[in-house]
């Protein structure tokens, strides 16, 4: 006669078939990047076109992480535009960039859209810095949504939950 499996030996399986799953699935987001300066790169400045997308068009983009060497799959797109305070050019970034785990939203640029003045390239800009991830390619024009994909947030707390779990079986 088998043993009878315990309930945490079960719970241990399915955190590591989830565990599995979510490392598996992957996430990472398509973005533009360019920089265009007084205008001099149109494909990337505003009104946006997409008429350069597949020049400019980074999939999968990849972006740095505070504290790590190398690039990583990025969860976010990004877009700065505004200008110069001190000379008044123009600048429009588009780029990707991922978050980094810390627990204030303050250090974290995926997680916060403002406009106003920002300290960008080692100036100040007075303009817009936006970021988005409900979809590929969404720093195009003005982001519908601002803040993190539904799907990413279920996948932060199903990966949280695998975890717990398995720790909760050893």
């Amino acid at each position: 006669m088998a043993a009878p499996t315990s309930i945490m030996e079960i719970l241990g399986c399915l955190s590591l078939l989830l565990l599995v799953l979510l490392v598996r699935s992957g996430y990472c987001i398509d973005c533009f990047k360019c920089v265009s300066y007084n205008g001099a790169n149109k494909a990337c400045d505003d009104p946006f076109h997409n008429n350069y997308s597949t020049a400019i068009l980074e999939s999968p983009c990849m972006g740095g992480r505070k504290g790590r060497d190398g690039l990583f799959p990025a969860t976010a797109c990004i877009k700065i535009a505004g200008y110069y305070d001190d000379t008044g050019e123009t600048i429009t970034v588009r780029g990707c960039a991922l978050d980094s785990g810390t627990l204030t939203t303050d250090t974290e640029l995926v997680r916060m859209s403002h406009c106003g003045k920002f300290y960008y390239d080692n100036r100040y800009v007075h303009g817009c810095l936006q970021s988005c991830s409900d979809a590929d390619a969404c720093n195009t024009a003005t982001s519908r949504r601002q803040h993190p994909a539904r799907v990413e947030a279920l996948m932060r707390h199903l990966l949280s939950i695998a975890v717990l779990l398995l720790a909760a079986a050893r």
